[in-house]
């Protein structure tokens, strides 16, 4: 029960196990870039040759440079090798009110034209000069003149513009305004999987585990593969996707669906290539409302990734791919090409993410769906705290895996309730989907109470409940007011708090206009980036 713990077994690459690997040999095996010569963990990552990344392309959050810098991966490398681009935040189209009539499908073209009153956008950076004042009861009596983003943020400006969030002479992983990427994730697995075996010791075994052996006490003692024999470890870490062949199958820990909640449970996903190789590429995600679901549309350097995700119980395959096929205003011959890719789930994530000796990370622990990236940040989440809180030795495991769970469980709460927050507030009317997520039973008890708290005061600090939570009450704002969430006036303003508004205000508006004069577009940077690279520090 004292012994150290040194032997760390993962179980399952893609993101999830070889982010999981590069954090736990970064915080314990790593000294200033150098591989120590008696490292502390011994990490194996045992992976499938059968299993492939899903790879249909992902954004990820701007806490994905921290996580590049610690692993210890140069950004130029990064970004030339997966095929990513920056991402400023997620652009929401439609989602406020149903789109003129005649015009229901939005397709890439028209997408540019859409009215500014049905699109909104949930940047990255957080309101200009939040450490100082909340912007938010300020902004109100201006809502019809402004809106939120605009009013407190440059990034609004910029992504319309298809800026860049940083220059060429920016160092490594700084930048201008805050900012995550978009990427292939199959190819950023493979850069992963190369980074940790070749630069941080990580042990890669391509194997099957066809059998699962625990010790007296109920813990993971072994696992059987099919070429490598046993492998013993004292932890494990499953990475097995939705299989979650540890934590769910062997130890049982139960699943929590939440289709009640959040009801879509499928996708079909495209590659598509650019009208010509210079076409201007998107910096933040776009987020468009359909018939029941929505489409993501995310821009890489030599392709776009596009995907429909949507309610298998509000419609059926057949006319979802029609769905996806309007949008992207392609004809029947020109879609048999593009060959969409079905991707089923079932939404909702484990009661635990720890027992025993076992935690999982990733799809292993949950998933619900891909609105706001929230996945690969719950990975960066979990990943990053097991490598800080790594247990000492077995006796102190049960305590920190208590520590741990409790804040898994907040975190899925919080991400249940923002996601539900996108569709609660839409006043789209035409298909039953929408009309059923306003449905009372199927809005959690916590957001409910919010909502009607925000009728009277925006969203605060106060109302989130625990510290480092993946979304801040500023994220609430944008997608509040972006939707056109109605909230009282305030009663009384200091006229000291209005003057410090109103210069904070101006301060976000002259500094939107010099950026929009300084920036590269996003082209433009990634093209040096290929070229010249970014300085490192």
């Amino acid at each position: 029960m004292q012994k150290p713990i040194t032997q760390i077994v993962i179980v399952g690459g893609g993101t999830a196990g070889w982010i999981t690997a590069g954090l736990l040999a970064a915080e314990h095996n790593v000294d200033k870039g150098v591989l120590a010569h008696a490292p502390k963990l011994n990490i194996t990552l045992i992976e499938s040759p059968d299993v492939a990344t899903i790879g249909v392309g992902e954004g990820t959050w701007p806490s994905m440079r921290s996580t590049l810098s610690k692993i210890g991966i140069d950004e130029n490398e990064f970004i030339r090798r997966c095929d990513a681009s920056f991402k400023q935040g997620s652009r929401f189209i439609h989602w406020r009110n149903d789109p003129a009539k005649g015009n229901q499908a939005d397709t890439i073209a028209q997408s540019d034209t859409i009215a500014q009153s049905n699109r909104y956008l949930h940047p990255f950076s957080l309101p200009h000069g939040h450490q100082e004042l909340d912007l938010c009861p300020f902004w109100l009596p201006h809502a019809d003149q402004v809106s939120f983003a605009e009013a407190v943020s440059s990034q609004e400006i910029l992504s319309q513009l298809g800026l860049a969030p940083k220059s060429i002479s920016s160092a490594q992983y700084h930048f201008q305004n805050n900012y995550g990427y978009h990427l292939d994730a199959g190819k950023f697995s493979q850069l992963l999987s190369e980074h940790c075996t070749q630069k941080l010791g990580v042990t890669h075994i391509r194997d099957h585990v066809c059998q699962i052996i625990n010790n007296d006490q109920g813990d993971i003692d072994k696992l059987i593969t099919t070429e490598h024999g046993e492998i013993s470890g004292q932890l494990f870490i499953d990475c097995t996707g939705t299989k979650s062949l540890l934590l769910g199958e062997h130890l049982q820990v139960p699943f929590l669906c939440q289709k009640s909640v959040l009801f879509n449970d499928s996708a079909l996903a495209v590659q598509v290539p650019y009208s010509n190789e210079n076409s201007p590429i998107a910096s933040c995600t776009h987020s468009t409302a359909q018939q029941n679901g929505w489409i993501w549309d995310i821009g890489l350097p030599t392709r776009k990734g596009v995907g429909y995700v949507y309610s298998s119980s509000h419609t059926n395959d057949i006319d979802a791919e029609q769905i996806l096929i309007n949008y992207l205003g392609v004809d029947a011959a020109s879609a048999d090409k593009l060959q969409p890719r079905k991707l089923s789930f079932n939404p909702g994530y484990r009661a635990k993410c720890w027992q025993n000796n076992c935690i999982a990370i990733g799809m292993a622990a949950g998933f619900i769906e891909p609105l706001e990236a929230s996945a690969l940040a719950l990975i960066e989440w979990t990943a990053s705290t097991i490598a800080q809180q790594l247990p000492p030795n077995r006796q102190t495991m049960d305590t920190i895996a208590a520590r741990v769970n409790q804040r898994y469980q907040w975190h899925w709460q919080q991400i249940i309730d923002f996601l539900k927050l996108h569709y609660v507030i839409s006043q789209r009317e035409v298909d039953s989907y929408w009309r059923d997520h306003r449905e009372s039973n199927s809005i959690p008890d916590s957001l409910q109470a919010m909502l009607e708290l925000w009728r009277y005061q925006v969203p605060s600090q106060f109302d989130i409940s625990y510290k480092e939570a993946l979304f801040p009450a500023a994220s609430f704002q944008y997608v509040l007011y972006g939707m056109g969430f109605n909230t009282q006036l305030p009663t009384h303003v200091k006229p000291s708090m209005q003057q410090a508004a109103q210069r904070l205000f101006n301060d976000n508006q002259q500094r939107t206009q010099a950026l929009s004069k300084s920036l590269p577009s996003n082209r433009a940077l990634l093209d040096k980036v290929a070229q010249y690279g970014f300085p490192k520090l």
